[in-house]
């Protein structure tokens, strides 16, 4: 489910969010069953999936309401985020390192209707083309094995 947390404003809104004083980052919230997907698989996509080394910025859309941000539910969630993300920063010792925030998760808001169905409502548009096509594509070849067949 696409919405808003990390922040202080309450029941934000995307204008709200976009104007970066609420403290909210756009997130999605992922409820997952173990048993068919593990929490390091989703983290593996996570990592994969966006720049992590960019400090409120994911491609050309910048500002903090865009840090890369992983809001857990359980102490364990933080342990293996923390250690998800040390692995990455001592892979490579000449790479940028990892920006991405841990923290806990307090309150969820839930994206907007129009806002949760942007990309369906507007595919065509030069955004969607130039920025989400290629990390859909990203997402689907790297990760096909893992992806349910309804997406």
């Amino acid at each position: 489910m696409p919405g808003y947390a990390g922040g202080t404003t309450k029941n934000p809104t995307y204008a709200n969010v976009c104007t970066g004083t609420t403290g909210h980052a756009e997130v999605v919230r992922i409820e997952y069953d173990p048993a068919q997907i593990s929490y390091n698989d989703l983290l593996t996509v996570f990592f994969a999936t966006h720049d992590p080394t960019t400090l409120n910025r994911q491609g050309p859309d910048t500002g903090t309401e865009y840090r890369s941000i992983i809001l857990y539910t359980t102490d364990d969630q933080r342990r293996e985020a923390e250690a998800f993300i040390s692995r990455l920063n001592n892979s490579d010792p000449k790479a940028r390192p990892i920006v991405t925030e841990v923290c806990p998760l307090t309150t969820f808001y839930e994206a907007e209707h129009y806002h949760r169905e942007y990309y369906r409502n507007n595919s065509s548009a030069p955004y969607c083309q130039v920025v989400i096509d290629p990390k859909l594509a990203k997402l689907h070849s790297r990760f096909n094995a893992l992806l349910k067949s309804s997406i």
